[in-house]
């Protein structure tokens, strides 16, 4: 396999630059080296050491924010965006490889499963949140419990003696989970929507209007498409009392049917990031830099002229 030297820079913290979406799909095409001079270099939101290279430089967020194209040579990030430079990747997929979670999602429980896990969850809704800036997941929770409990595990609105050490082992006993995201944009689909999915419970989405060109909408309840947060507690507390209900939607496949599958999504990427590699194109930091002094003798030149018509 040919050599390909990449580096990582500005991701979140406990990131592992040999174990993660980009270099393990990278690993079965190349025989990739993790250096300090690379010949790609793959970077994120939090920090500015990209700024550093002088080589093709790969951006990636997970976050609700956007790609700026003039630092970067090609973007991955959640939003919908028309360029040639950018591709969508939610941080959704992201986890599924992390936690090796796809043959989990494409299992098909039988009926009888599906009733056995239902019938096993004693619990009626949670939220595990750590943020406390989402108004309106605070606002929902509140607005529910006056009907029944909800639990929090938490460290806003903390209800059950603490924070809870896994969340995962926490949400399976609930038939809901308030799964609002951070912050509302579209496209921007996190893991908040799969974690409750992957242990069969209800989500309660908020967020993306356009969660269901990922997630199929027979599984979980989309607060958007409800005209009221009453018609959507109505609904809650109907599912909770109807098992009927409750168990076709966890036996619902978690994807919309229009998506395309996390395999081709992997071939996507791969093709992409190979093109990026074969192709060999100036680095935009070199172009950027070449314009920068482009500038720069332009500005020297004008000021020039000004002095030399001032001293006259």
């Amino acid at each position: 396999m040919k050599e390909l030297k990449i580096n990582f820079t500005d991701f979140w913290p406990n990131f592992d630059k040999t174990d993660n979406y980009f270099y393990n799909l990278l690993s079965s095409h190349y025989d990739l080296v993790i250096d300090e001079n690379p010949d790609l270099l793959f970077y994120s939101s939090f920090g500015h050491d990209y700024l550093n290279y002088k080589c093709t430089r790969i951006f990636y967020t997970g976050e609700n924010k956007r790609p700026d194209f003039s630092a970067c040579d090609f973007a991955f990030s959640f939003d919908f965006i028309s360029n040639k430079k950018h591709f969508r990747l939610p941080l959704y997929s992201i986890y599924i490889d992390h936690h090796n979670m796809l043959p989990q999602l494409e299992y098909k429980k039988t009926r009888e499963e599906a009733t056995q896990i239902w019938k096993g969850k004693t619990k009626f809704c949670c939220m595990v949140v750590s943020n406390p800036n989402c108004a309106k997941r605070i606002e929902f929770f509140k607005h529910l419990s006056k009907y029944k409990l909800v639990d929090s595990g938490g460290s806003v609105l903390n209800n059950v003696g603490g924070r809870v050490a896994d969340k995962a082992a926490f949400i399976k006993e609930y038939k809901f989970v308030i799964s609002f995201e951070n912050s509302d944009q579209d496209g921007y689909t996190t893991e908040k929507i799969m974690e409750p999915i992957l242990k069969d419970c209800i989500p309660i989405y908020w967020g993306n209007k356009l969660v269901d060109r990922d997630f199929n909408s027979q599984r979980f309840l989309d607060y958007n498409q409800f005209k009221s947060e009453e018609d959507l507690i109505e609904k809650i507390l109907e599912i909770n009392q109807n098992e009927d209900s409750a168990i076709d939607m966890i036996q619902q496949p978690p994807f919309s049917p229009a998506k395309m599958t996390h395999n081709e999504e992997h071939q996507q990427v791969l093709e992409i990031i190979s093109k990026i590699v074969e192709e060999n194109k100036k680095p935009m930091a070199v172009r950027w830099l070449r314009y920068l002094h482009g500038f720069n003798l332009f500005c020297s030149k004008i000021q020039k002229r000004v002095f030399t018509h001032l001293s006259l």
